[in-house]
């Protein structure tokens, strides 16, 4: 079987697959609906995880993408390691901890391999005028020794951190911006609001072009729509094409899979393979 295109992971010489398993199923957040959140969560006990993990490694997909909270990446890495697992890991910070600080330590020292700043958190802090505030966390990132990342649903944050040339390594890049008003994650206060998450067809392109314009590497995610561009296989592939279109040749996409009823891991590695060939 044909292999992933694999890119390095910002300056560093980790090489990380082009397309990359996004970690909100895992935590039952689908961003769609109570009801698909609730299948997820109930889907995803740790065994589970672990055997999820397993099929993303013998298929060919390296890197997993997972927000940094204590019980649940942590322990579930801690067992697929165990039977002799490997994945890279990129970490969200969870702005629920009571220090993040602390918090990003703990990520690196458990093996994440990039840190990103919470979108959700960034987001807020460019609503709420003090953007600047978030310039301690990735300094805290980087002496950790880890790539550092920027999470963020709005265009507008990536240009302001490339105008003022903050010390990134890569962007972490919503195709949709669900935070026009201040909006906090539903795995933060325990509370989902999907039908309030207003997923906009013109966002996407308006998110790739300010991927095009920098040259520090993003990782796109919610290409998908969480799961709003999914109702045929065709759509599907249509979006994989799409953002494989629009994003440059050291990109990736991060992508949450819920393969249960169908093998999701499989058929998105093949529309993966097939758009990264098509867009040279």
């Amino acid at each position: 079987m044909e292999s992933l295109p694999k890119v390095r992971l910002g300056r560093s010489d980790t090489q990380v697959t082009r397309l990359i398993s996004g970690g909100n199923p895992l935590c039952g957040n689908s961003h769609f609906s109570d009801e698909m959140s609730a299948q997820m969560s109930e889907y995803f006990a740790p065994e589970q995880v672990v055997a999820y993990f397993h099929r993303l490694q013998a298929l060919g997909i390296n890197t997993v993408q997972a927000r940094g909270d204590y019980h649940r990446i942590l322990h579930w890495m801690e067992l697929f390691r165990r039977e002799g697992g490997q994945l890279h890991w990129i970490a969200q910070t969870a702005s629920e901890m009571s220090c993040a600080y602390r918090n990003i330590r703990v990520l690196a020292a458990a093996g994440a391999v990039g840190i990103y700043h919470h979108g959700t958190q960034t987001d807020r802090f460019w609503l709420e005028g003090r953007i600047e505030d978030v310039h301690d966390y990735l300094k805290c990132i980087r002496d950790t020794g880890v790539q550092v990342g920027l999470g963020t649903h709005t265009p507008e944050v990536i240009e302001h951190a490339e105008e003022k040339g903050w010390d990134i390594d890569f962007y972490m890049a919503c195709f949709y911006n669900l935070n026009r008003k201040p909006r906090e994650s539903a795995l933060v206060s325990g509370r989902a609001a999907p039908a309030a998450e207003e997923f906009l067809p013109e966002d996407p392109p308006r998110m790739c072009r300010v991927i095009r314009q920098t040259e520090t590497m993003c990782l796109a995610f919610k290409i998908l729509g969480a799961s709003r561009l999914c109702s045929t296989q065709q759509d599907v592939e249509a979006a994989f094409q799409f953002a494989f279109s629009n994003i440059k040749p050291q990109d990736a996409v991060v992508v949450g899979m819920f393969p249960k009823y169908e093998d999701q891991i499989a058929l998105n590695i093949q529309y993966a393979r097939k758009a990264c060939h098509a867009g040279g």
